[in-house]
């Protein structure tokens, strides 16, 4: 059973989410303030949060970024009822998984829904080398892929979901190059076309925990003109 946070003020939604939710097996936790799914989010750890933008006391923006800073890596869904892609493009980069924009269907939202408990379950599949280790070694950088853990000289790095998932892709695949828009077809598996930018936020805070040198990379390479490669000669 998956448990869901839903952190949202209208009951009318959060209502109707539980409902299938709830038809998709899952237990359902609430809270109409910021500041308390945050501590709920905390506490919990949900395998979901599903998280609105225009919350009182603290707004979704600043409640993704907390929960983002406390470590916490579940999978969040951010809605927002504002037209502007500000809101859009500040999710993403603040850590959230998706996003949907009210009024949106309860068909498209399931859809979300299981593709997050899918790429949960496999990753990032198809681009993944087939390799007989589970775990990936680079000089002091170790990468787990089963276990989903990344040790920088014997040290665990906390990483978000999307930030591992770039990392197992990049690294699983040395020397080749990826651009941004391939990147976010699929590592956020929807077509993200115009938020190519998100892209380079993840991988500067991927970066920022596993670079020695932020201005001079060892790991993840900047492909000029393309995107970004992982060392081959690690």
């Amino acid at each position: 059973m998956k448990n869901v946070l839903i952190i949202e003020d209208d009951l009318e939604i959060i209502h109707l989410l539980e409902i299938h939710l709830k038809d998709l097996g899952c237990s359902i936790t609430s809270a109409t303030q910021g500041d308390d799914g945050l501590r709920k989010a905390i506490e919990q750890v949900p395998d979901l949060i599903i998280l609105d933008v225009m919350l009182p006391e603290m707004d979704g923006i600043e409640v993704c970024q907390k929960i983002r800073a406390n470590n916490v890596q579940s999978p969040i869904i951010m809605l927002t009822a504002r037209s502007e892609e500000i809101d859009k493009v500040l999710g993403l980069e603040v850590g959230a998984d998706d996003y949907l924009t009210k009024p949106f269907s309860v068909r498209e939202f399931i859809a979300r829904v299981k593709a997050i408990f899918r790429r949960e379950k496999m990753s990032v599949k198809e681009e993944v080398n087939t390799t007989s280790e589970k775990i990936m070694h680079f000089q002091n950088l170790s990468v787990d892929v089963e276990m989903r853990k990344v040790v920088l000289n014997g040290i665990k790095v906390e990483l978000s979901p999307k930030e591992f998932e770039l990392l197992v892709l990049l690294s699983s695949n040395p020397g080749k190059s990826y651009d941004r828009t391939k990147l976010l077809n699929l590592i956020w598996g929807y077509d993200f076309k115009g938020y190519e930018h998100t892209v380079n936020s993840h991988i500067n805070r991927l970066r920022s925990k596993i670079e020695p040198d932020m201005s001079n990379p060892k790991f993840i390479l900047t492909t000029w003109g393309v995107g970004y490669k992982f060392n081959e000669e690690l």
